[in-house]
């Protein structure tokens, strides 16, 4: 487990030093993200997706949605259980606490791992997951951070890895994947590799953008909270929910490496252009990913056991 887990991580710290050399700059930031999000996420989907065999269970379609969508629920109702516990000079500050809680990584972190883990239909069944995760980030985003109408919401989620995920969907309703041209399965192939590297250096380079606003001793309470929940908590409920639902191998695979997941880096985004606390969401973000270091490893290896599930494609 622990070889499977770090390398995700060192690709992060790589995205770390890259920063601290000036190697990336901020500048890039933009265009890196616009590329990755726009062409390379989108080729990475549908080369997982495109002829999954798992997708031809309808279940694999229509159910992992709603359970991606029902975690990061699950998680914000946890979170705003314990928000009074957590000082706050501001508003803003529980509210963004509350939202970097339910939110976990549920790309860049988890892909890799579905990969080296388990196989590429466990990967397609965590492509059509993330549609749920994704509502779930706009439509609670928007509402918890800005204070906007949820009808807002809709409009942001239907984004380019969401459309190709869509797009895919129907062309495996339409054609075999032995039907399009090799050429473009190839080009498309080699495009999508370089979505998990590049998102995991990104990672990397805004933790070390947001560094200096880690303040352990002011934010001592923030960060234990979100380990407590984040690492401690939600897992036994993500697995539970996984050994309790009538669903696919494929999916119940997901919603395990979903219950291992820090949280995600995203909201530092959100809260900065939302009016949330992007302090809060920095130390969050930190202390559930240094400690997920350690939990990650472990929360997989007892999951399986529990679950039952078996490594390998």
């Amino acid at each position: 487990m622990l070889q499977a887990v770090a390398p995700v991580f060192l690709v992060v710290f790589a995205g770390w030093i890259m920063r601290r050399l000036t190697w990336l700059t901020e500048e890039a930031d933009a265009s890196l993200l616009r590329m990755t999000i726009n062409l390379l996420m989108p080729c990475l989907i549908v080369d997982s997706l495109l002829g999954s065999k798992a997708l031809g269970d309808a279940r694999n379609v229509w159910i992992p949605p709603l359970v991606g969508f029902g975690t990061v629920t699950l998680g914000l109702l946890a979170a705003m259980t314990v928000q009074r516990l957590i000082p706050a000079r501001q508003t803003a500050t529980r509210r963004t606490f509350v939202y970097s809680v339910a939110l976990y990584n549920y790309g860049y972190v988890p892909l890799p791992l579905a990969l080296s883990l388990f196989d590429r239909e466990t990967a397609a069944v965590l492509f059509v997951h993330n549609i749920g995760v994704e509502l779930a980030l706009w439509l609670f985003g928007l509402t918890l951070l800005a204070g906007r109408r949820l009808r807002e919401g809709w409009t942001r989620v239907f984004n380019p890895p969401v459309l190709a995920i869509l797009a895919t969907l129907v062309l495996n309703a339409a054609i075999r994947r032995e039907q399009v041209p090799a050429v473009v399965l190839g080009s498309v192939h080699w495009l999508g590799q370089c979505a998990i590297p590049m998102g995991l250096i990104l990672i990397g380079a805004v933790l070390k953008d947001h560094a200096r606003d880690f303040a352990s001793r002011q934010g001592g309470r923030v960060m234990l909270w979100a380990c407590v929940l984040r690492l401690g908590l939600l897992p036994v409920l993500f697995l539970a929910l996984a050994r309790a639902l009538p669903v696919s191998i494929e999916l119940k695979r997901v919603i395990l490496l979903q219950a291992a997941m820090p949280a995600a880096v995203f909201p530092i985004l959100m809260a900065r252009q939302y009016g949330g606390d992007a302090t809060t969401a920095v130390r969050v973000v930190v202390a559930t990913t240094v400690g997920g270091l350690v939990t990650i490893p472990l929360w997989l290896r007892l999951g399986m056991a529990w679950l039952g599930i078996s490594g390998g494609s």
